[in-house]
């Protein structure tokens, strides 16, 4: 009984919290990131990506004479001069690369230099190790962005002359929102491919054939499947109408879909609709007039906690695959 008594605060201290040592890991990665020459090079490229495109929208403003002038703020982020495109055009592949970059050998790297033996080895936990990284990737993801995000805003005031409004500041909010939403999608998967692939070179392949999938591939399959599945056989306005829902349905389940509707709706607050909109339907509007912000809300908050719940399944996939993985000394 005495043994019994004396080895149970022993058990107690090894069966800690299983979250301990999670912001070390966190900050490490952080660190990691930030330091490190990809990350460099990534920031660089956006950068330069920002000043040309921002410097591009500025000079179609002031030439622009029907503009409308209480969004000038979210005119920066869509508009394009040829042959640079808009500033968002860049972003929706700048940020699935970005992600990728950061975390496609998160976990594969560890086991290829023989350290995860010794990194578990401390009072660090698989699930404070798994989620630690991919924080980490997420503040490092969130904190880049948000400084091109200032950066716009800086150049939109200073080269235009003119504060953002209320709206407008809340408007491009939601975009930086989305974006991060959008970008933990792809860390998630550039994580689950870390943790599936022993090789990073495989890891990174997976990740970049997933994004040019959705990309370029999806919307040609999805095409496809909507014809095969609904056929118009005669031409009536249901059979038209069904397939319409029904490739809709199948585009928004590619994680690009649904950012760029999201931008649509947010940075073009004349956008009423996402969906299939009849005539009938859009009687009583005002044509061109831009959409309060809590209606554009409601619009957009679909995409988002459906951007949300896919990164979480990937997250919960690559968790499960982690936790089930022998890992010897």
């Amino acid at each position: 009984m005495a043994a019994q008594v004396e080895t149970m605060p022993a058990r107690s201290k090894r069966e800690g919290s299983p979250w301990t040592g999670l912001w070390a890991v966190v900050g490490k990665e952080m660190a990691d990131h930030l330091t490190s020459a990809r990350m460099r090079i990534l920031d660089i490229l956006i950068i330069l990506t920002a000043f040309g495109t921002v410097y591009a929208a500025i000079r179609t403003l002031r030439e622009a004479s029907a503009i409308d002038d209480r969004f000038l703020l979210l005119n920066l982020f869509t508009t394009s001069q040829d042959p640079i495109p808009a500033f968002t055009a860049f972003l929706a592949f700048l940020i699935p690369l970005t992600a990728i970059a950061l975390t496609f050998d998160a976990i594969n790297a560890e086991f290829m230099g023989r350290t995860m033996s010794r990194l578990l080895a401390q009072p660090i936990y698989r699930d404070a190790l798994l989620l630690g990284k991919f924080l980490g990737a997420l503040f490092t993801l969130s904190l880049v962005l948000t400084a091109i995000w200032l950066l716009i805003i800086g150049l939109g005031i200073i080269g235009l002359g003119v504060p953002p409004s209320g709206e407008e500041f809340a408007r491009s909010m939601l975009f930086l929102l989305a974006s991060i939403c959008y970008g933990a999608v792809w860390l998630s998967l550039a994580l689950l491919f870390s943790i599936v692939f022993r090789q990073p070179a495989t890891a990174a392949m997976a990740s970049i054939a997933s994004w040019l999938f959705f990309t370029v591939f999806w919307s040609m399959i999805s095409s496809a499947v909507v014809q095969a599945v609904r056929p118009i056989r005669y031409g009536l306005a249901q059979e038209i109408l069904a397939r319409a829902e029904l490739a809709l349905a199948f585009g928004r389940l590619s994680p690009n879909t649904l950012y760029s509707e999201v931008e649509m709706a947010v940075l073009h607050p004349a956008v009423r609709s996402l969906g299939l909109v009849l005539p009938f339907q859009y009687e009583g509007a005002i044509p061109g007039a831009p959409l309060p912000l809590d209606e554009s809300v409601q619009l957009i908050w679909p995409h988002l906690v459906g951007l949300i719940a896919l990164t979480i399944l990937l997250f919960t996939i690559g968790y499960v695959l982690f936790q089930r993985r022998e890992i010897r000394a």
